[in-house]
C-alpha cells in the first residue's frame, strides 16, 4: 500500500444533528462516537445509528490517486455484494484520503457501501489515528460495538473473498497453537502438558536461511540454558519458517533438545505469525505459559542484551531504548533525547520519569530514550531539525499517527517538566509542529 512517506521514523467532533429528537440506542452509541451523528449514502445524509446498528463494519482507508487502491476497490465491493446479498450483518464506510471533494465524490461513485462525509476532515484524522493506519488502502474490520476485530481486513478478503470465515476474528492462541507440537526425537508433546509445566513460554520464530537468525539462536540457546539453572520454569517452540524439512531438521537439530517446534509447512506458523504480528525474523514473544498474556512482544534485543539472563522474562522497560523503538511510528511517544549526557545523568532521569511511562501505559503512550546514535536518535533529530546532541537532556512529543506532528518542550528537563508536558500536550495546549 502507499504509506505516509518520509514523516514515519526507522480537534473537535461535530455537534449533534438538531435533525433528530429521539436518543439512539445504546448499542449505536459506540458508531456515533467515532463517525458522528450521520453517514453519507448514494440518497444522501443516513443516519449513522440506523445504518450501521447491530452490524459488522469494515472502515475503509482509500483514495482515488492511490493505485493499491484503486485495484483492491473492485474486488471488496464484489465480497460485500456477495455477503450481504447472502444476509450477512456486513457495512462498510468509506474514509477517504482524497485530495479534495470532486475527487471524493467520483470515487465514492464507483461504491456499494456508505461514507464519512468528506467535509468531516477532523473526524477523519481521529479515525486515521485512533486505528494506528500508516498507510492505504487499509480495512479494519469492528464489531456492532465499535472494538476491533481485525486490522487487517484487506488480507481477510483476499484469502476469503466470499466471506466464509466473517467477521475474521483472529484465532486464539490455544487455536493458534493447536494441541501438539513436535519434539527434537520427532515424536509428538502436548501443549496442554508444555503449559501446565511452564511459568513463561517463548515462541521463536526464525529459519536456517536468515543470517541474523543463526547468529541469534545460539546466543538464545546460551541464555536459556541458564535461565533454566536458575531454576526458572521456561519452555521455548520454534516456530520454523524454513523452505524445506531438509534445513528445517538441521536447523532444529542444532537447538537445546528440550526445545519443541512447529514445522514450517503448518499453517499454524501462518496464524501465530499473524496472531502477534511477525513481519521480520527472528522475532521472539515471550507469553505467560498459563494465561498466554504476553510479556515481550518482541525479547531479541533484551535476550541479547543479557547474555546471562539476569532479567528473565525480560518484561520491556517502561521507559524503552531508542536504538529499537518499536511502536514509535504508531503511538504517540515521549522521547528523551540524552545521547550527550552521562550514564549518570541518563539513568537518573530515566528512573525519576518512571512512575509516569508506567501510568502512562493506560494511555497507549509510549516513552523512549536516545542513550547513544544507534537506532532512530539520529533520524528523529533530523526530522525534528533539534540539531546536534548536547550535554543538557532534550525533550520531544512525537505524534507520527498524527500526519507526523510533533512537539519540542523548551527549558530544563525534568520529571517534573516532562509531566507538565505531557498534560499540556493532553490539553491541547502545546504547539503543534510538522516532521520535515
Amino acid at each position: 500500500g502507499y504509506g505516509r512517506g518520509q514523516d514515519r521514523i526507522g480537534n473537535t467532533r461535530e455537534s449533534h444533528s438538531a435533525t433528530r429528537a429521539r436518543t439512539p440506542p445504546p448499542g449505536a452509541m459506540a458508531m456515533i462516537d467515532l463517525f458522528g451523528d450521520t453517514l453519507q449514502s448514494k440518497t444522501g445524509e443516513t443516519s449513522t445509528a440506523d445504518a450501521l446498528l447491530g452490524k459488522t463494519v469494515g472502515i475503509y482507508f482509500s483514495a482515488h490517486w492511490c493505485p493499491p487502491c484503486r485495484g483492491f476497490t473492485p474486488k471488496l465491493s464484489e465480497s460485500y455484494t456477495k455477503m450481504t446479498a447472502a444476509g450477512k450483518q456486513f457495512e462498510i464506510v468509506f474514509v477517504s484520503s482524497d485530495k479534495d471533494e470532486a475527487a471524493f465524490a467520483e470515487y465514492f461513485g464507483d461504491m456499494p457501501w456508505l461514507a464519512l462525509p468528506y467535509a468531516k476532515r477532523d473526524l477523519k484524522a481521529k479515525l486515521s489515528k485512533k486505528f494506528k493506519v500508516n498507510g492505504i488502502p487499509s480495512l479494519v474490520i469492528i464489531d456492532s460495538d465499535g472494538k476491533t476485530i481485525t486490522a487487517d481486513g484487506r488480507d481477510a478478503i483476499a484469502s476469503d473473498p466470499a466471506g466464509e470465515s466473517f467477521p475474521w476474528a483472529p484465532p486464539t492462541l490455544e487455536e493458534a497453537l493447536g494441541d501438539e507440537v513436535l519434539q527434537a526425537d520427532g515424536e509428538a508433546r502436548e501443549v496442554k502438558e508444555i503449559r501446565e509445566e511452564a511459568d513463561v513460554l517463548a515462541l521463536y520464530f526464525s529459519a536456517h536461511w536468515c543470517p541474523p537468525c543463526k547468529a541469534f539462536t545460539p546466543k538464545l540457546s546460551k541464555t536459556y540454558e541458564k535461565v533454566l539453572a536458575a531454576g526458572k520454569k521456561v519452555a521455548v517452540i520454534f516456530v520454523s519458517s524454513d523452505r524445506d524439512a531438509g534445513s528445517f531438521k538441521e536447523y532444529f537439530g542444532s537447538m537445546p533438545p528440550s526445545w519443541c517446534s512447529v514445522p514450517p509447512s503448518d499453517k499454524r506458523k501462518g496464524q501465530l505469525s499473524k496472531l502477534f504480528d511477525v513481519s521480520g525474523i527472528p522475532q521472539l514473544v515471550v507469553l505467560d505459559a498459563k494465561s498466554g498474556e504476553i510479556i515481550n512482544s518482541n525479547a531479541r534485543g533484551a535476550v541479547s542484551a543479557d547474555a546471562g539472563g539476569v532479567n528473565f522474562p525480560w518484561r520491556p522497560p517502561a521507559v524503552a531504548d531508542m536504538s529499537e523503538p518499536d511502536g514509535i511510528n504508531e503511538s504517540v511517544s515521549v522521547a528523551l533525547m540524552m545521547e550527550g549526557c552521562t550514564k549518570e545523568a541518563q539513568d537518573a532521569l530515566v528512573e525519576a520519569v518512571t512512575p509516569l511511562a508506567e501510568e502512562s501505559k493506560a494511555d497507549e503512550l509510549l516513552f523512549f530514550v536516545a542513550r547513544s546514535n544507534e537506532g532512530a536518535a539520529p533520524q528523529v533529530r533530523k526530522l525534528t531539525s533539534l540539531g546536534e546532541a548536547t550535554a543538557e537532556p532534550q525533550l520531544l512529543l512525537l505524534d507520527i499517527p498524527d500526519n507526523g506532528g510533533f512537539y519540542t518542550h523548551k527549558g530544563d528537563v525534568t520529571a517534573a517538566s516532562v509531566r507538565d508536558f505531557v498534560s499540556g500536550y493532553k490539553a491541547g495546549s502545546l504547539e503543534r509542529q510538522q516532521l520535515s
